[in-house]
């Protein structure tokens, strides 16, 4: 069986600027999944990641002013919009201490270095670089220092923009993980090209690689993991139906309980890399293989010959390959048509 993926329910911004609904997102992917069929209660999500911006650092003057006038809005502008959907340091404490209490860990996708000051309430276990700033070259060294894992998404850059992220962590450490990742929300399968995880896996090798999703529904991650990837981040709701951007590209109670166990059966599933006999096929083996048998009625004393014999189940007797020690033998006993010649039956 392959290492447990460690899959990451994103929070975002599907909080909605309450500390409530975020404690109930934590509550939602900290619940172990049961798998019915088998009675098998399945690993549940590993992290959740929250996201913390510092609006001075965002969007220029004239952006924050814009109107910004839709169902999706929290703010007459757009910055007021994006500071109503802010939790401030406190709040990001306090769901850190909630998600630990639940045996989650904590990612943090940092946006400006301004945000590095929040670390003085709390250690998240990774902090997050979002694909817009893989080329943000002063703040990846800022988190960089920090000496706390990294994990990188590759949305909105190439080799060249990944190498020149990883030049200037990698002066500091080297416990990176590396995310596929599309940015486009929601995401079109033909633009999703989940190949670049074998590429990443073949060139970046050393560090943990894993997928982003931003696509509806719950194949293309598990189709990740089946590929090989360590990590899978997905944004995770409350409801779908929800007031914001962010929620209808989201998986609600319903798609998170399909992706994880189809994920953590999928870890079941993928096994070993060998060619055996599965010790779960030997009673259907000896039930449902084939065996020696007489094709007609034969009598004690008789010699078998090839003739005599064809295959029928069950597969508890000589296998076709083992003709040899069958033919040209005497039976010590009478034997009906169509029945199992077995070792006992032979001089």
């Amino acid at each position: 069986m392959i290492e447990p993926v460690y899959v990451i329910g994103e929070i975002g911004q599907n909080h909605n600027g309450s500390v409530d609904i975020a404690r109930q997102l934590i509550d939602m992917v900290a619940v172990p999944f049961k798998d019915e069929l088998f009675g098998r209660e399945l690993k549940p999500m590993d992290a959740v990641k929250l996201t913390k911006r510092d609006l001075n650092e965002e969007l220029s003057h004239s952006a924050m002013m814009k109107p910004y006038d839709n169902p999706n809005s929290f703010g007459k502008t757009y910055g007021e919009h994006r500071a109503a959907l802010e939790l401030d340091e406190a709040a990001h404490a306090e769901l850190f201490r909630y998600a630990k209490s639940k045996g989650l860990d904590v990612v943090e996708t940092l946006c400006a270095k301004g945000c590095l000051s929040m670390l003085k309430y709390f250690t998240p276990d990774k902090l997050k670089v979002a694909s817009r700033d893989l080329t943000n070259l002063p703040l990846l060294e800022a988190m960089a220092e920090t000496q706390i894992p990294m994990i990188l998404s590759t949305g909105m850059g190439g080799e060249h923009e990944l190498d020149n992220a990883l030049e200037i962590i990698t002066k500091y450490h080297s416990d990176i993980s590396i995310l596929h990742c599309l940015s486009e929300y929601p995401s079109d399968y033909k633009n999703v090209n989940l190949n670049t995880i074998r590429f990443l896996q073949k060139h970046y090798g050393q560090y943990t690689i894993g997928y982003s999703d931003h696509t509806l529904g719950i194949m293309a991650p598990v189709a990740a993991v089946a590929m090989g990837a360590q990590i899978i981040e997905k944004h995770i709701t409350l409801d779908r139906n929800m007031k914001g951007t962010d929620h209808k590209g989201s998986l609600g109670p319903e798609g998170i309980w399909r992706m994880m166990r189809d994920i953590r059966n999928l870890e079941l599933a993928l096994g070993e890399e060998a060619f055996f006999v599965s010790d779960a096929s030997k009673m259907s083996s000896v039930k449902l293989e084939r065996s020696i048998a007489t094709l007609r009625a034969m009598r004690k004393g008789e010699i078998i010959r090839e003739e005599d014999l064809h295959l029928l189940s069950p597969g508890d007797g000589f296998k076709w390959a083992q003709l040899g020690e069958v033919t040209g033998k005497k039976l010590n006993a009478d034997i009906a048509a169509n029945e199992i010649i077995y070792r006992g039956m032979l001089d």
